[in-house]
């Protein structure tokens, strides 16, 4: 059995979703090593009309005409700002979903399988930079602007940029299983799993107010994350109404001061966990979320898994310790 995988691109695409067919190659070649002669995947380069394609780069690619023939997997590629697909491509993209069993975009391809309609009532995510976008033109999308990738059924979308390596490996690990796709991403030198979601820089710098006083409310967060942190107390520490403050809080940064809280509180609880400290509920104390649940919870919705297995992780990349000492070659 042969998978087809058709990477569909549109000019201006961002050349770097191409990686995502180099996971399907590299498991191909996994497969060959155990015995599985014939190619598991094969890989299609489509667009609406075929011929040669630009890049965001200025690279040229060479595409085929999408058709109708039936593929396992079509992945819509993104650009580096929000496509504008001409309406042959998303009728060719609705024509073509039903037939297929998955149907994933990258970065901001979410944008095209949204116009086809294809998103409604699922949820989504995109390049960080557009998800608020993505979440307003397409307010029946359920848009999470954290997620690495997202799998609602046979409907996929990934975060941006390398989050298609991402995407690819998790489509591998659906078909051939955990034991190949590690394989697969040790080859490809890249964590099978990668830990978090792709606003992984500081909570501080993604909000980044205008008005002095939302900033003094959070820089008062962080440093008294081990408070309760409510509206009233952070209205208070800038002498605003907690009405007042909380509507600037929100049109200022996009979220709710509660939702603010707890991204600095897992911020501080990752970073936590990174640093080596090995209590759960130890760092669920210093970091605000008063036990272990209450974390578990948080970084379930935030992070996509519960702060154990971000230590297991983290144990994982640690080097082995080789032995010391003159009898050392003895106890290997």
């Amino acid at each position: 059995m042969t998978l087809r995988v058709a990477l569909v691109i549109f000019p201006g695409f961002q050349m770097l979703d191409l990686a995502a067919l180099s996971v399907f190659e590299i498991a191909n070649l996994e497969m060959n090593h155990r015995g599985h002669l014939e190619p598991y995947y094969q890989f299609d380069i489509v667009s609406s009309e075929g011929g040669s394609i630009t890049t965001s780069a200025g690279v040229k690619i060479d595409s085929q005409p999408i058709g109708q023939q039936p593929f396992d997997t079509v992945m819509v590629g993104g650009s580096t700002d929000i496509p504008s697909p001409h309406p042959e491509l998303i009728n060719a993209i609705r024509g073509i979903a039903d037939k297929t069993r998955r149907v994933a975009s990258i970065c901001t391809g979410a944008f095209i399988l949204a116009e086809a309609g294809l998103l409604d009532g699922h949820s989504a995510t995109t390049h960080w930079g557009q998800s608020a976008e993505l979440q307003k033109r397409f307010p029946h999308i359920r848009v999470d602007q954290d997620k690495i990738f997202i799998h609602e059924g046979k409907i996929w979308t990934s975060a941006g940029m390398t989050a298609c390596i991402d995407l690819a490996l998790a489509m591998v690990k659906e078909d051939l299983g955990a034991d190949i796709v590690k394989s697969v991403a040790r080859k490809l030198v890249v964590y099978h799993r990668r830990i978090g979601g792709q606003s992984q820089f500081s909570t501080m710098s993604e909000l980044d107010p205008d008005s002095d006083r939302v900033r003094k409310a959070l820089d008062f967060a962080k440093q008294n994350l081990c408070e309760s942190l409510s509206v009233e107390q952070l209205a208070e520490h800038v002498h605003w109404s907690p009405r007042h403050f909380s509507r600037a809080f929100q049109h200022q940064t996009g979220l709710s001061p509660a939702k603010a809280v707890e991204k600095l509180r897992i911020e501080a609880a990752k970073s936590m966990i990174e640093a080596g400290h090995s209590s759960i509920a130890q760092i669920a104390l210093q970091t605000g979320f008063g036990d272990e649940e209450r974390m578990r919870r948080a970084f379930l919705r935030s992070l996509g898994q519960p702060p154990q297995a971000l230590m297991r992780e983290i144990r994982s990349r640690q080097p082995v310790k080789s032995p010391q000492g003159p009898d050392a070659s003895s106890r290997l």
